[in-house]
């Protein structure tokens, strides 16, 4: 009785912020007339139709709009990863060459990502390409800053005893930089995420023909405004759900240093 009663506290610690969230809302906007803020439950049955409905599968808007955003976010979140987790950890690594690049890494991360957008489409015009580089140069600052502090921050013992070993540069990368910094990176990959969202939306809402952004501002400007509130769920939605993915994958990840926190407290 007790485990069942413990799951069920769990699934009420997750979803009851949402659902009481989502009645309040429900019952503030029940008898609204307003243009501007319609009823929820007249933007949730606009949902199904407006996104999901097409004379084929390959018609709707899911496939038209959602999945292209959905690819173009993760391919520009793989690219901010791969790059932000290499180049942090040479950066952090040497310090010569930390000193040497900071200023500059400095100077790219006080710069709003939302501010190149224009810019970026004087070189890479409007197309995939444009967004992805979006996403991607936004969302590499967090990964790439905390992976540099990761790895700078290493236990010096540890260091030397790779050395005495006399570890190559791959072992030390994957046996105890990676390792030793992950909990860091993860931490931005987590900032990162959130901003490569947010950047899908903005990139999208430039002079785009397709997205989840290019829907919701064309919803508003043709006063299809449930349909607009309609996306915005969406977008929270999918924001729910890549959080979850990710949750698991970095718990997954970082299932040994969980352990080692326990075992920590354990013996505290």
């Amino acid at each position: 009785m007790s485990a069942t009663w413990s799951v069920v506290r769990s699934v009420l610690y997750v979803v009851g912020l949402p659902l009481i969230l989502l009645a309040a809302w429900w019952f503030a906007t029940a008898d609204s007339v307003s243009p501007y803020n319609p009823p929820l439950s007249e933007i949730v049955a606009t949902i199904g139709p407006t996104w999901f409905s097409g004379d084929t599968f390959a018609d709707t808007r899911f496939v038209q709009d959602i999945l292209p955003s959905v690819g173009r976010l993760l391919m520009g979140y793989a690219v901010a990863l791969v790059v932000g987790i290499a180049l942090g950890a040479l950066i952090g690594a040497i310090k010569p060459l930390r000193d040497f690049a900071e200023p500059v890494l400095e100077f790219f991360r006080a710069i709003p990502p939302p501010v190149m957008v224009p810019v970026l489409m004087l070189f890479f015009g409007i197309g995939t390409t444009m967004r992805v580089f979006v996403i991607a140069t936004g969302a590499l600052w967090p990964i790439l800053l905390n992976t540099v502090e990761g790895v700078r921050g290493l236990d010096p013992v540890l260091k030397d005893t790779a050395r005495a070993y006399r570890l190559g540069a791959w072992s030390r990368a994957r046996r105890l930089m990676l390792p030793g910094a992950g909990p860091q990176i993860v931490t931005g990959a987590r900032q990162a995420l959130s901003i490569a969202i947010i950047l899908m939306v903005i990139s999208e809402m430039f002079a785009a023909r397709d997205g989840l952004g290019f829907s919701v501002v064309q919803f508003q400007r043709s006063f299809a405004i449930p349909e607009m509130w309609s996306g915005v769920i969406i977008l929270g939605l999918l924001g729910v759900v890549l959080s979850l993915v990710f949750r698991v994958v970095t718990d997954a990840i970082l299932a040994w240093y969980h352990g080692y926190l326990r075992s920590q407290r354990g013996g505290a």
